[in-house]
């Protein structure tokens, strides 16, 4: 049988050793690496049905997989106004000011990607925006994705006068009086709000997912760790699977919840291992804390506002007794735990299920702000995967600590911002990824982001913590290599070696030898999934 592809003048690059493969050109059949050889060697192999594709010396890698992105929420919440260029009030006052004139009476607006450190020493609230939404009913995301800005007709409509009630960690924000400041912490309380709004229509998700990974292949993306399954979400994988038009394969761990009762769990459990050809349902995602931009982190000490003190699930052992429930029955788990109470609870439960026997499972702890440094060594200890996103640190905070995140630290533990090195060097396993729609999801910004630590708008600012900084072959391996073993799947992924998949990134030159500065902007010529291209630059 002839190969479905065939890539000829190449220069294929090895992501564990960092160096090019004596061989030139590959063919995929099947979806795998069939051949590795010369160019008239594979060449020869090639019929009528096969994609042949002269690289003219491109450089080939594994398949870039982000470990850790929300495709079908980001779909839905990057539609509308886009506020994450927006560096101060003002300019967020313009912003709306303009989307507000383009809508149509009794429209809702929305938006995201709202930075809090706009509102200076300022309290984040919905006054700070009148009169531009006067009469709007308008949400406003937060960067965070945590929290939510509603204005007092948003509020009004979703029938929200005061405080609630929830079974977790979430708050309607209010006044001394009792009254809504439009500030909803956490998915609990911007729901009480969401519900009010608008929904898009099936088709409109469809095509608003489709169109968002269409954009994530063509930026270099061959996978993604999918850390919810929310809605209709599976069933849109499904629709766009059975149709080709999958352009990534993604790995989707639904969430388990505080509450989660008996049945709720063995319903998460039975759901291992469903989906198509180019997604699976494997893992389960928990929450231990939320964030601490707006106060719901779990930390050992408080933050400067008294805030961040508590967990997520009001009884973190509840969750603890799920992690060992998930654990005995095979189940990998993912723990959203950013404070440094959170990760160590997050530990002492994985911990406790490994020394209780069972299955060889591996559990992951996503996300890691700040850690002391006792906590380290445990990540290798207990084979917890480290999944981080250095891009977050990189644009919601600075290296003099002015920042809101910073602030609410302090010193101390600011100083102890997303320590990729420091759990490289401890032996953890560090999986990179963007958190998409919370930082931008192309794959080369999260490397090199990875390796300078500064904003990626001003570049010429300092970074935070480059003693922190991965090195571009570290960057690389995270994004395939170590991915693949986060999944499993190290012996048929994140490797170009016959039988692997043939889930491929061409870059135009070597992100190995490329500026970290300039990695962003390195053309992403070519990108396979199965052995079929879902994205082809016209140069080749």
């Amino acid at each position: 049988m002839h190969p479905s592809l065939v890539l000829l003048s190449a220069r294929l690059l090895d992501p564990v050793t960092g160096h090019l493969l004596p061989q030139t050109a590959l063919a995929a059949s099947g979806g795998r690496i069939a051949a590795l050889g010369d160019d008239r060697e594979i060449r020869a192999l090639a019929g009528a049905p096969t994609t042949v594709i002269d690289l003219k010396g491109a450089v080939v890698t594994p398949g870039l997989t982000d470990g850790h992105l929300h495709p079908v929420t980001g779909a839905e919440l990057t539609h509308g106004l886009d506020l994450s260029g927006c560096g101060d009030l003002e300019a967020v006052r313009e912003a709306l000011a303009g989307e507000v004139r383009r809508l149509v009476p009794g429209a809702w607006l929305h938006a995201w990607g709202l930075d809090p450190n706009v509102f200076g020493d300022r309290p984040v609230e919905s006054a700070a925006l009148s009169p531009v939404l006067d009469g709007v009913p308008a949400t406003l995301l937060l960067f965070d994705a945590h929290s939510m800005l509603a204005s007092p007709r948003a509020l009004e409509l979703a029938g929200v006068d005061g405080p609630h009630t929830f079974d977790q960690a979430a708050e309607v924000v209010c006044d001394a009086d009792g009254r809504p400041t439009g500030l909803l912490l956490e998915d609990a309380a911007c729901e009480l709000v969401e519900r009010a709004a608008p929904r898009p229509t099936r088709a409109e998700s469809r095509d608003r997912l489709a169109a968002a990974l269409r954009s994530m292949a063509a930026a270099g993306l061959t996978g993604g760790h999918v850390m919810d399954a929310n809605g209709d979400s599976a069933a849109l994988y499904a629709e766009l699977d059975a149709a080709g038009e999958l352009p990534l394969r993604l790995r989707v761990a639904p969430w388990c919840r505080p509450g989660a009762d008996a049945d709720a769990v063995r319903e998460l459990i039975g759901r291992q291992g469903t989906g198509g050809a180019l997604w699976r349902t494997a893992g389960v995602k928990l929450f231990m804390d939320g964030t601490i931009d707006n106060g719901t982190a779990w930390l050992e000490k408080p933050d400067c506002h008294g805030e961040s003190t508590h967990a997520f699930w009001p009884d973190p052992q509840a969750y603890t007794r799920v992690i060992g429930e998930l654990h005995r029955a095979g189940v990998p788990t993912a723990t959203h735990a950013i404070g440094d109470a959170a990760v160590r609870h997050a530990l002492d439960a994985v911990a406790g299920a490994t020394a209780a026997g069972g299955p060889s499972v591996r559990h992951r702890i996503e996300h890691i702000e700040t850690v002391p440094d006792d906590t380290l060594p445990r990540f290798a200890e207990l084979g917890v995967i480290a999944s981080m996103q250095p891009t977050h640190c990189c644009d919601f905070t600075r290296a003099d600590h002015t920042d809101n995140w910073s602030r609410r630290l302090g010193e101390e533990r600011a100083s102890r911002a997303w320590r990729c090195r420091d759990l490289w060097d401890a032996g953890a396993r560090v999986v990179l990824g963007s958190d998409w729609p919370i930082a931008p999801f192309p794959p080369l910004g999260v490397m090199a982001g990875a390796r300078h630590r500064r904003p990626s708008r001003d570049l010429t600012q300092p970074p935070h913590g480059p003693e922190q900084a991965l090195t571009a072959l570290e960057a690389l391996r995270a994004m395939t290599v170590n991915a693949a073993w986060a999944a499993g799947e190290e012996q048929e992924a994140g490797r170009l070696a016959v039988g692997c998949r043939a889930d491929l990134t061409v870059l135009a030159d070597s992100p190995l030898t490329t500026a970290a500065t300039d990695l962003p902007e390195l053309p992403v010529l070519l990108t396979a999934v199965d052995g079929r291209p879902t994205h082809r630059d016209a140069s080749v």
